[in-house]
């Protein structure tokens, strides 16, 4: 038995007793899962039957509970590669099934396990479409999770601490996830089957990204165009990132409320805007973008959170299986005549896409990095280098 055998096969842990309490003074009993404790968030779900690892290690996920509507999580365990940020920031996870012992080759640590040591709490045993139903019908709610050995809880507290809780709804949480200073990312691109996570030599082209909360495999993407990739903080001046000399900049995705982060990015984003410096956004930033653009954003009732949303290319007409997550939307009625909106939701025809019509600036909703998810949108970040390019050649620094 080889050492990755052992792991996998290394009895975790006993299960104990949990509950789930939400804003509306409904109560769920369930199984303690991970991390012994008490979290508070809103609840959402994600319709994804892949790539838990990725989702829960999203930093977009902070302040949230995530419900996953497939009942099978656990199955292929975690690894120490799929990561999607150095750090766990969701609050909590709701299981329908009780996790499994872990069959993949790549698993080193049981899903159980993986969540004790990052301190996230969780529950099994719910009816997680039920609960999926009533966040579809009445809009996320706040809840917040518990688990212990004893099985004793006090609702009441619970309760309270729930209702207390203030929500998503102004809070900046781009500052907590963001990195604190700048750094130059490793150059590993996407994975493959034949030979991992591989590492990029060559870096042809300067790309300055801002961290809103950003996920490790948009990072990848860019290695994969052969891009020599500086992340920086996302209160960052826009004169230091022009002293960068980049080709390109781009606005990461984020947690939080777009608003609440647009107090100190709008005004970083118009002078960016002003360098004419080819950008492109991705969820957060696309709002932000539309934001220094003139357009507003509002808090949606439910979301977008899954690896199935189809999206319309109001371009080509096309449409795209998209993978999304998402709390905030950009108001269309709000956009200025100089901004196109070039992609919507085929769900509820919210905007999904804009782009600035005079320069080689825009940006998208969803997460055409997926990860999980599925691969239609990846010619979004050709169309990104091809400006990054044409940028180059100017040959301005």
């Amino acid at each position: 038995m080889n050492k990755k055998q052992k792991l996998n096969s290394k009895k975790f842990s006993n299960f104990y007793p949990g509950v789930l309490v939400l804003d509306n003074k409904s109560i769920f009993k369930g199984i303690g899962i991970g991390y012994q404790g008490t979290a508070t968030g809103e609840v959402c779900f994600n319709t994804s039957i892949t790539g838990y690892q990725e989702i829960i290690s999203d930093p977009s996920y902070a302040g949230q509970i995530i419900n996953f509507t497939f009942p099978h999580i656990g199955n292929v365990g975690t690894n120490n590669e799929d990561y999607e940020s150095n750090k766990v920031w969701t609050r909590g996870v709701i299981f329908n099934s009780e996790i499994t012992n872990p069959s993949n080759y790549r698993s080193l640590k049981h899903l159980d396990l993986w969540l004790k040591k990052h301190k996230i709490v969780g529950i099994t045993g719910l009816d997680t479409r039920s609960l999926t139903n009533y966040i579809r019908d009445k809009g996320a709610p706040k809840g917040t999770i518990s688990n212990n050995k004893k099985g004793i809880f006090n609702i009441k507290k619970l309760t309270s601490s729930t209702i207390k809780w203030p929500g998503l709804n102004g809070m900046d949480l781009a500052k907590e996830v963001s990195t604190p200073k700048k750094y130059i990312w490793n150059g590993f691109r996407t994975w493959t089957k034949d030979s991992g996570y591989k590492k990029n030599k060559k870096k042809s082209y300067k790309i300055v990204a801002i961290d809103y909360g950003i996920k490790k495999n948009i990072l990848r993407y860019f290695s994969n165009f052969n891009c020599n990739v500086q992340v920086v903080p996302c209160d960052i001046d826009a004169k230091k990132i022009i002293e960068l000399k980049p080709h390109g900049i781009f606005l990461s995705n984020g947690p939080g409320d777009p608003a609440a982060t647009g107090k100190y990015a709008i005004n970083i984003i118009q002078n960016l805007i002003k360098a004419n410096i080819p950008i492109f956004g991705i969820c957060l930033g696309h709002q932000l973008l539309a934001l220094a653009l003139k357009a507003k954003t509002k808090k949606m009732k439910l979301g977008h959170r899954g690896a199935n949303h189809p999206v319309k290319n109001l371009i080509n007409s096309k449409v795209e299986i998209t993978s999304q997550n998402h709390g905030f939307e950009v108001i269309k009625e709000s956009l200025p005549r100089n901004v196109e909106m070039t992609h919507k939701s085929l769900f509820d025809n919210s905007v999904e896409g804009i782009k600035l019509k005079n320069k080689p600036i825009f940006s998208v909703q969803y997460h055409p990095e997926s990860n999980p998810g599925p691969q239609d949108s990846h010619y979004l970040f050709n169309q990104f280098i091809k400006d990054v390019k044409e940028n180059a050649k100017k040959k301005r620094y």
